[in-house]
Parts: C-alpha cells; structure tokens; sequence
C-alpha cells in the first residue's frame, strides 16, 4: 500500500458529497485530476470502494469502512498540526459549522472574539435550513451545527446558547384588532410560511397543530429574509423570530400583533455528533463558547427581553 494522504483527502470528499465533480470543486481541484487520484487509490485494494450504477456513484460498504478509516487518519494529522501550532502558541485548522438561517443573527457574535484571537484558524461556515444542517453532520461535513429545534433521530450532543421567540408580526398598516384574547385569531389571517425543512415552519407547525388552529397558507418562502420582506409589502402575516426583526420592530415597520400563548419559545443550540471526536480547533471552539457565552449574550442579546 502506497496511498498517499492527499490521496485519503481525495477519497474522503467523494465519499462526503456522492459525486467526483462536486468533491473537485470543493476542493479546488479539476475533475479529472480527482478522477485519477480515485483510480489509483481504488487500484492498491482488491476489493471495489465505489461503483456506478447508471450515471450515479456509489460507495460500496467497504468503501464506506476506507472512509471512516481515512477521516480517524486525517484526524491524527490535523492533531500533528495543531500540536506543532501550540508549540509555536497558535492554533491552526479549520472550523466548520452549519447553521440555520435565522442563525445568522446568532452565529457571527459567537463566532468574533474566537476568530480575532486565532488569525490561523480557517472558517467555513455554511447557512441554510434545519434539514440541510442535520445532513451536514450525518456526512460529517460540519463539526457544528446551530438549530433551534434539536434531531429527533441524531444522537448529538448540545450546548444552549441563546432563547429563540416567535411572535405573529405584520407591517406597519396591519389593523388587527389587537384586543382580540382569542387565539383563533390566527386562522383568519393570510399566512406567510416558511419552506419545508425550516426550524421557524416545524416550531410554528408544531405549536398550532397542539393548539388544534388551522391557518390560511398564502405563500411558502426559502428563508426567513424573504418572509420578512414580503411581510412588509403586506402580502401577509407571519409567525417570525424575534432575533432577525429587530430593527424593524424599532423602526415601526414591523409591529408585534400580541396573541394569546405567543411568542413561541426554543432555544438556539450548538449541536455536535454524539460519538464524534472532535478535531483540535473544534474542541477549542467549544470550551470558548462555554467560557464565554454569558458574556456575550449580555453584550450583543439583552435587548431581546426589553421587546
């Protein structure tokens, strides 16, 4: 066996995205170049590591075994890295977190002191939807993930961060009538969702379907920016997280519509694989947020109870 470690990086990014295209543009290589660096790595086993069936790629089981090997082994060398940085008093590596997208409010504030102190760590962060976060720790593509709303079948571990709440907003020319104490108030309003796979649609789906309340689904948009906006041009109502409507709030442009049994209470949580041993710079990451995250959230997120 003469595999070569870039050869284990290689391999290990086919196995992560499914597709030899995609690992090549992931990791700036050409397609053929990666397609060769598979070939000769498939050429030193007698067992087959992946297989194509029609125009798809598959990794065999054995594949799969290499794989979780090779990740351990790239491991043990990011370890080398990192012990050879500490002696030199840095740290060194890649932080890779996926968060929800709500959690671009949250995220970058967690994220500052961390980054500034460490100009050798390399940030990737990838922000999309609850689904597409939990994929990404499945895959092993991320060492974080940020939901608001926790895995019912990944056994992953959490450290909470911040509250999440959700209140029914409209724009500033919403006239309902505010007194109204019942909560069936909801479904008389033309609802704005968000798309399946959202944290924000699964709490808000969750909490209506206990409350037996039936709304009026006018739109389903894919991030909660684009549910914001259409709020404001009153295409609708919605039942939105504080943490990404402040400004508006303050500015009058958005106005809470109070309802019996809002807000809508989660929790912002950083999450990580269960039995996963995380890398060097992902291990310092958490002992960060962990010493400081009181700190933080009285500096950048005190406001959320004042509203």
């Amino acid at each position: 066996m003469k595999y070569t470690l870039h050869q284990l990086q290689v391999f290990s990014k086919i196995v992560q995205t499914q597709s030899v295209t995609k690992a090549a543009e992931e990791l700036f290589l050409t397609q053929p170049g990666v397609s060769i660096q598979l070939k000769n790595f498939q050429d030193q086993f007698d067992i087959p590591l992946t297989e194509v069936i029609g125009r798809q790629l598959h990794i065999t089981d054995f594949g799969k075994e290499i794989a979780e090997l090779a990740e351990q082994i790239l491991t043990q060398v990011e370890e080398i890295d990192y012990r050879t940085s500490a002696y030199k008093g840095r740290l060194y590596g890649r932080l890779r977190i996926a968060i929800a997208s709500t959690g671009k409010y949250v995220m970058p504030y967690f994220l500052s002191t961390f980054i500034q102190d460490k100009p050798a760590i390399e940030l990737k962060m990838d922000v999309t939807n609850r689904a597409s976060v939990i994929r990404s720790l499945e895959n092993n593509e991320a060492d974080f993930g940020l939901v608001s709303v926790l895995p019912d079948k990944l056994k992953v571990q959490d450290e909470p961060l911040i509250e999440n709440k959700l209140f029914l907003v409209g724009n500033r020319e919403s006239e309902i009538d505010v007194n109204q104490k019942n909560i069936s108030l909801l479904e008389e309003l033309p609802m704005i969702y968000r798309e399946e796979g959202s944290a924000t649609r699964l709490v808000m789906e969750n909490f209506l379907e206990k409350k037996k309340i039936r709304m009026k689904k006018r739109l389903e948009l894919t991030s909660n920016e684009a549910v914001k906006q259409a709020v404001l041009a009153g295409l609708g109502y919605s039942v939105m997280p504080l943490i990404g409507i402040r400004n508006e709030i303050l500015d009058g442009d958005l106005k809470i519509i109070p309802v019996p049994e809002l807000p809508i209470r989660s929790t912002w949580r950083l999450i990580w694989l269960r039995n996963k041993k995380l890398p060097p710079v992902a291990s310092a990451y958490l002992e960060h947020v962990r010493n400081h995250k009181t700190e933080i959230i009285q500096k950048h997120f005190s406001w959320i109870e004042t509203l």
